[in-house]
């Protein structure tokens, strides 16, 4: 399972207005591990961003002069893209940009090129609701460090969003159990395991940083409940 967590940097707030990406970024997620493969990309807008967009990611026209224009780079993103399920925070902004880009390149819409776009916002409030669930918050709730998050960055902001979601998922993955078949249909289609001899098993246990990365896991999990985790509560 390959997946992106993407994330971009605009001049202003909507591009049917004239505003341009400046920054994008990728970080490549697959089987739920970080690769520590990336795309990370300056685009040069061709304009001023407004003062408002400058002041959350400090990208001046100056410093975006010396970039390529988002035609020269779009190759780069589609190869990147390609196939893969696309996860973004706030979705839609980032595609609205992404589509008015692609369509200046005479390219079809972002969600053309990719398995899936994924709105990782959307799933936070559907497990958090009621509660703020910006990516600062996610941070907090899950015991991701942001501390050295003093401007937005589509990189950076990507990096902890793929923490995040990582964080906000885990219990996810499909179990050994699930492959087995119950009882109905095809005979042929059920998975069957054979016998295992446990006794030749190494015993491979926890370091003391594994056990402490562990806890503060648990004590994570349960500030964002409001509860202990019911691991703390069976091994108490």
């Amino acid at each position: 399972m390959r997946q992106i967590v993407f994330d971009t940097e605009t001049t202003g707030l909507d591009p049917a207005e004239g505003h341009r990406l400046v920054e994008l970024a990728g970080v490549e997620v697959i089987n739920r591990t970080l690769t520590g493969r990336h795309l990370h990309l300056y685009v040069n807008p061709g304009r001023d961003s407004d003062p408002e967009a400058l002041a959350v990611h400090g990208l001046t026209t100056e410093f975006l002069s010396d970039y390529p224009a988002f035609e020269q780079v779009a190759p780069q993103v589609l190869e990147f893209i390609k196939g893969a399920e696309v996860i973004i925070h706030n979705a839609p902004f980032d595609l609205k940009f992404m589509d008015a880009e692609f369509a200046r390149c005479g390219l079809q819409n972002f969600t053309s090129y990719c398995e899936k776009v994924t709105d990782s916002l959307v799933f936070a409030r559907e497990l958090h609701p009621g509660k703020r669930n910006n990516l600062d918050a996610l941070c907090e709730r899950y015991g991701i460090s942001n501390a050295h998050r003093t401007l937005h960055g589509a990189l950076l902001d990507s990096e902890l969003l793929a923490d995040v979601w990582l964080a906000m998922t885990r219990g996810q993955e499909s179990l050994m159990m699930n492959a087995y078949d119950d009882g109905a249909g095809d005979d042929n289609q059920a998975v069957r395991f054979g016998s295992v001899d446990f006794s030749v098993l190494p015993i491979v246990r926890a370091t003391e940083q594994e056990l402490q990365e562990h806890q503060q896991y648990l004590e994570a999990l349960a500030k964002a409940n409001g509860e202990p985790a019911l691991w703390s509560r069976l091994t108490d």
